[in-house]
């Protein structure tokens, strides 16, 4: 489905008064219909316009309870980046600000937005709100919190990220190969940057809740290895650096794949490889205990906790190396496809 096939099922309201205050925005949120949209929504408020990008798979899936002056396209269920790109290309505006459906801007969210666009020179392409991550108070944060947490401290989240269009424009918008909420922001900023435009931190606050996605949720975000595959075959081997990252367990979890799949290969023989399927599963125990460690230590510690650490700490890098494979395969083979 190409953007010009995109819907509109809630068009613009006509003959409104527009008050305009500011550079001209369009804050662009993509969804799959969680519940926390309604707040996102409510927190920006009905000055700038607005609009949703429903990115629900299917043809015909329930209106989405929005209010009247929110436009709503329908995108597919193609993911976060074609959902945005939809939504930054049937805005007109001078400014696209994309949100996430599951965060809360600050009350005075849209003057200090305002205040961080107004004065910006032609050069500066982007400007990324602070992100806010509040974290329980009265006890240690648990391994899903902390990573949420980690979001604080990332460069040009579209969490909350305003772009120039004529940045947009100049990059070619989101890179539709990044399947999920994954990369695809880092992404576009390293290609903003190698399109000449600056990108700057701006004032406005946005807080971030942490969900609770359940026991397996730190399996299930593995998949971002395929993505990262891609981001070393379009930005090189030192995109992290380029993009502030840290480097990752990835050849932690290799070592481990490849300790536990020894082990029990050599199981099943007799003798001297026997004893060596001994000292691999030795091996494999060790990386996997100190990865358990490392992530119950700085948490709660509670059994429910440890227990949930303990289980994922034994499937993580197998489903880590299994989805950079198959990354590097789509690659490699092109199957990756297309920007779009």
């Amino acid at each position: 489905m190409t953007t010009e096939m995109i819907r509109e099922t809630n068009p613009a309201p006509t003959g409104e008064p527009h008050q305009e205050t500011g550079p001209a925005v369009t804050v662009v949120i993509p969804t799959i219909g969680r519940p926390s949209l309604a707040a996102t929504l409510a927190a920006v408020g009905s000055g700038p316009e607005i609009l949703v990008v429903d990115d629900r798979p299917g043809e015909s899936p329930e209106p989405l309870p929005v209010p009247g002056h929110v436009r709503v396209l329908r995108s597919g269920g193609r993911g976060p980046a074609a959902a945005r790109n939809a939504g930054w290309r049937a805005a007109t505006t001078p400014w696209v600000v994309f949100l996430d459906d599951d965060v809360v801007p600050g009350p005075d969210w849209v003057r200090v937005l305002t205040e961080d666009l107004v004065h910006l020179p032609e050069d500066v392409g982007g400007s990324q709100g602070r992100l806010q991550v509040p974290l329980p108070a009265g006890r240690r944060p648990t391994d899903a919190e902390r990573n949420t947490a980690g979001l604080a401290g990332a460069d040009w989240i579209t969490a909350d990220m305003a772009y120039r269009r004529t940045a947009l424009e100049a990059a070619g918008g989101f890179d539709e190969r990044f399947p999920g909420a994954y990369r695809e922001d880092a992404d576009l900023a390293l290609r903003v940057e190698r399109a000449g435009f600056a990108l700057v931190k701006g004032e406005r606050l946005t807080r971030h809740p942490v969900r609770d996605d359940g026991f397996w949720s730190s399996v299930r975000f593995q998949r971002g290895n395929a993505s990262d595959a891609l981001m070393r075959h379009l930005h090189g081997r030192d995109w992290r650096a380029a993009i502030g990252g840290h480097p990752g367990r990835l050849k932690r979890h290799a070592l481990t794949t490849g300790m536990g799949l020894l082990a029990l290969t050599l199981a099943a023989t007799e003798g001297r490889r026997r004893r060596l399927a001994a000292a691999a599963g030795l091996a494999w125990l060790g990386l996997t205990a100190e990865f358990a460690w490392a992530r119950i230590a700085p948490g709660p510690r509670t059994p429910e906790e440890m227990a949930r650490m303990a289980v994922t700490s034994v499937v993580i890098p197998p489903v880590a190396c299994a989805h950079r494979i198959r990354g590097e395969v789509k690659v490699r083979t092109g199957k990756a496809g297309r920007r779009s």
